[in-house]
């Protein structure tokens, strides 16, 4: 059996919320068993959050959907992975970090 093929990220949307892509591209590198990235709707929030954060929202059909936040924008974000909700959760972390 040959080397995994690599997640791909689907770009539906011509805008995203600032620094997500690249989070979402350091995730596909460090997380071999996520499939498919793909950004949905943004939309604006009460609350202000400084700093990008993903966090795992509901489980989907064959993954989870994520929420990106940043500033006063949201961002849903679905994943298709065979990742448990913990281990894409640290997959995120590690990703984050990556970028920062």
């Amino acid at each position: 059996m040959g080397k995994p093929t690599p997640g791909r990220l689907v770009w539906n949307h011509s805008t995203h919320i600032p620094g997500l892509i690249p989070v979402l591209e350091a995730l596909l590198s460090l997380a071999s068993q996520v499939q498919t990235i793909t950004p949905g709707r943004l939309s604006t929030v009460r609350s202000h959050s400084p700093h990008l954060r993903l966090k795992v929202s509901v489980p989907i059909r064959g993954g989870f959907k994520l929420i990106a936040r940043k500033g006063k924008t949201a961002q849903e974000v679905f994943v298709l992975t065979d990742l448990e909700k913990g281990a894409l959760e640290a997959a995120i972390e590690q990703a984050i970090k990556a970028r920062r």
